[in-house]
């Protein structure tokens, strides 16, 4: 027959509970043996616990080692950029653009990795407005877009959305730099916001270049997941997605994706009402 002291153990351990709360609730035991276990668990929690700590405190020094060795890289490649602007060929000089521009979205990349798990401490909730970002964005892509010669068409109609202006054009950034990887030469890329049923605003963007397979559209924003589709010759980390999905999900925008092979991509960001994003943000 089971000991009461055995039911309760097995009944707090399937339970949600941290050390603390497994700790403060592991049942005193009464037999020698009961005992001897009751005071094993107890040195047992005591060191995972430490060990836990130990682990936070260093990934949080990990943290400030890489957002320091991110800030010391940025001034030689603003340097680098300087110097580029001074090259006299044209052609090399635009190569050059394409290339730093490359290093310059991975070095963002990782910031905003770096910053993700703390974003609840990091935003500010205001009424943004999409003619302060989509122009900035694009402009920050036009080497790129200049060797492709992608143009772009923007119609703007729903402007203001309630959001963190950082974090949305770091997800606009993704979704922008995703579009002009995969579009083919001299394409296009279509930028337009809208108003559902219920009121709420959707920003989409939509290219015109490889699209993604049915089998592979479930995964695109799984961590350093890459595809298939045409993606073999095409340089990808597959962490520009999965960075601005988690990003969406904290601010409370919905992103999803419809795309055809051969047809392009359009990714639609669905904001939140103001009464939902007051919900989200706690205030």
């Amino acid at each position: 027959m089971e000991s009461v002291f055995l039911k309760s153990l097995e009944e707090n351990i399937d339970k949600e509970f941290t050390l603390d709360m497994l700790l403060a609730a592991l049942p005193e035991g009464k037999s020698t043996f009961e005992k001897r276990l009751s005071a094993s668990l107890d040195e047992l929690f005591i060191v995972a616990k430490e060990e836990l700590n130990n682990m936070r405190v260093e990934h949080l020094e990990e943290n400030d080692r890489t957002l320091t060795w991110i800030h010391e890289v940025k001034t030689p490649l603003t340097s680098m950029k300087l110097m580029i602007d001074t090259v006299e060929n044209s052609n090399v000089k635009k190569k050059l653009e394409v290339e730093w521009l490359r290093v310059h979205l991975l070095l963002d990349q990782q910031l905003h990795h770096t910053r993700l798990p703390s974003l609840e401490k990091d935003y500010l909730i205001e009424p943004i407005n999409f003619d302060k970002i989509i122009p900035a964005e694009i402009k920050e892509l036009q080497a790129w877009c200049m060797q492709k010669g992608i143009g772009f068409e923007i119609d703007l109609s729903k402007e203001e959305v309630l959001t963190d202006q950082k974090w949305l054009s770091f997800i606009v950034r993704q979704i922008l730099s995703n579009a002009v990887k995969y579009s083919k030469e001299n394409g296009e890329i279509h930028v337009f916001s809208q108003m559902d049923s219920s009121k709420h605003t959707i920003l989409n963007i939509q290219d015109f270049g490889i699209g993604i397979s049915s089998a592979d559209l479930p995964r695109i924003f799984e961590k350093s997941f890459t595809g298939t589709t045409g993606r073999e010759t095409i340089a990808s980390t597959g962490m520009g997605l999965y960075l601005a999905k988690n990003a969406a999900d904290k601010l409370g925008i919905d992103i999803t994706v419809d795309s055809r092979v051969d047809n392009g991509s359009i990714f639609s960001l669905k904001f939140p009402l103001k009464n939902e994003m007051t919900r989200i943000s706690g205030r």
